[in-house]
């Protein structure tokens, strides 16, 4: 069986390393069109801020450890066309220029996604930077040192992560997000008032509900201004966060696709086509709170669906379980995690819900310390089935909210939450923990209203 891989980031990686080890003697050629590959972009903020002083720990894989494991690595090498109905892709290698045709009985497409760039006047200035890949993070860090005035466009975790390194080492620092909040994808209001005024005490400059209108640079070509709907900010640097499109157009019009060009794929990995497999930010995901389909490009992801491309490569052998799109955040203290929908994304996904919000001590009172933890739980009208929920405190309450995604992935209702068992031991919970408590809350909730 001869297989090609296209694009090797986390769902590439994931996918050559369990292709070989479990279909031995596969013929398994990989095109990528960077020099490294199994970079975590969502380190790059840790390495901007100082926390991790090696690069390399980023890096998980490299090219020569999948090359002993039998592939055939191609480096610098950009695929420019797929023709699915003759089974053949065109390549260019980016050093040389040579340019050739290769085959495959088995097509995996892990080619990922780019940042957003918006038809912005004024965007290609020098000093407006992109933050996805390796090397995007190596200019930002070339760069910094020198720089006094920087400016975030996207309030994403990417932004904010951005935003928390450049203030603590010094910089005045700018967040600019057209809507109304930041970190709206994941939190509700209750959350992200509190981490907005916290990023203001911090000394950032917090600009909501402010569209970009344009970039403009000073005749000396140091300054950049960004001029948004509400106001004009000067800038030394300007990092673009505003989002990720998936990088699918070799194959558009070959397999299916959701609008925004994310490829469909079944619980085996398989595309519209049997013989084409995709994995990662380029896919959609199967989105377990409402049953459908979503563009979530998360690492987390990605490294699952390459897994499962190399274990049903050869045939159907392991099922998808999807995603709830669980993430967590480390921002000035606090630790903060979601899962699922919440009350602005609902609607979105087709879903009627309701929700409650619990803040309470994480263990007894009688303990010398403790921390409060703010949560909400997102159930659905009718089933009462748990969809999303959101933690934080400054007490690491981030393993919850992977409670709360199994919760999520196992259809488990407000009523099982509030009755699971947990541990008691005082240094870490009370007799009923505080996930018990937050359901309790949803069901006195359903009562009251049953009561009506």
């Amino acid at each position: 069986m001869k297989v090609i891989v296209v694009g090797c980031t986390h769902a590439g990686t994931s996918a050559v390393k369990t292709i070989l080890k479990e279909n031995p003697g596969t013929e398994l050629t990989v095109y990528e069109r960077n020099d490294n590959v199994s970079f975590l972009s969502c380190g790059i903020a840790l390495y901007v801020g100082g926390v991790v002083k090696d690069p390399q720990g980023l890096f998980y894989s490299n090219p020569e450890e999948l090359a002993s494991l039998g592939a055939n690595v191609n480096m610098q090498h950009d695929v420019t066309n797929i023709d699915t109905a003759a089974k053949t892709v065109s390549v260019k290698n980016l050093v040389t220029g040579e340019e050739f045709q290769d085959t495959y009985d088995k097509l995996v497409l892990t080619i990922g996604s780019w940042p957003i760039i918006p038809p912005i006047e004024g965007i290609q200035s020098k000093n407006v930077l992109l933050c996805k890949n390796y090397n995007q993070a190596k200019e930002i860090i070339a760069r910094k040192d020198d720089k006094k005035k920087i400016v975030v466009v996207g309030g994403g975790y990417i932004g904010i992560e951005l935003v928390e390194a450049f203030a603590n080492d010094g910089k005045e620092v700018t967040l600019v997000d057209g809507l109304d909040r930041i970190l709206n994808k994941y939190l509700d209001s209750e959350f992200t008032d509190i981490l907005e005024d916290d990023l203001r005490a911090h000394g950032v400059k917090v600009q909501l509900n402010e569209m970009v209108k344009g970039f403009k640079e000073n005749k000396a070509g140091d300054i950049t201004t960004v001029v948004t709907t509400g106001g004009e900010y000067e800038a030394e640097m300007v990092i673009l966060c505003v989002g990720f499109r998936p990088n699918t157009d070799l194959v558009k019009g070959q397999v299916d696709m959701m609008k925004n060009g994310a490829i469909i794929v079944n619980d085996y990995m398989q595309t519209s086509l049997p013989d084409v497999y995709a994995a990662g930010d380029s896919c959609a995901v199967n989105y377990n709170p409402n049953g459908g389909h979503a563009y979530i490009p998360l690492a987390t992801n990605a490294v699952r669906m390459g897994l499962l491309v190399g274990k049903n490569i050869n045939g159907p052998k392991m099922k998808y379980r999807g995603t709830q799109s669980t993430s967590g955040l480390y921002l000035n203290g606090f630790t903060i995690g979601s899962t699922g929908v919440n009350d602005a994304s609902a609607e979105a996904f087709g879903l009627e819900t309701r929700s409650v919000v619990l803040e309470d001590f994480y263990r007894p009172e009688f303990m010398p310390s403790n921390e409060k933890v703010l949560m909400k739980l997102v159930y659905e009208v009718g089933t009462n089935r748990i969809v999303g929920g959101q933690l934080m405190s400054k007490y690491d309450i981030t393993q919850s909210a992977n409670t709360l995604s199994l919760a999520i992935q196992n259809k488990m209702t407000i009523e099982d939450l509030a009755l699971v068992d947990f541990f008691f031991q005082p240094h870490f919970d009370r007799p009923w923990n505080y996930l018990n408590l937050l359901a309790q809350k949803a069901l006195e909730q359903e009562a009251e209203l049953a009561a009506k």
